[in-house]
């Protein structure tokens, strides 16, 4: 293979929202550059669950509960 054609493989640090931080390979920088996350799974509600509530003002929440009730008993 022609070593022009790949690109630099090499150990970055990682940085999370709560100051640790962690080491992995990337093609990022160069090497020894630190990447800060904004956004991680720690923090984000995506993961955590958080306190993001879902909104339904009577869509497809609401159409769907109301078309399967009584499909599944609790």
């Amino acid at each position: 293979m022609k070593k022009e054609g790949h690109p630099d493989y090499h150990f970055i640090t990682v940085t999370m929202t709560d100051g640790t931080s962690f080491k992995t390979r990337s093609t990022m920088g160069k090497e020894g550059a630190t990447l800060a996350l904004d956004i991680d799974p720690k923090t984000h509600p995506a993961w955590t669950g958080g306190n993001a509530t879902m909104l339904d003002r009577g869509g497809r929440l609401t159409r769907f509960k109301d078309k399967f009730k009584g499909f599944m008993k609790s």
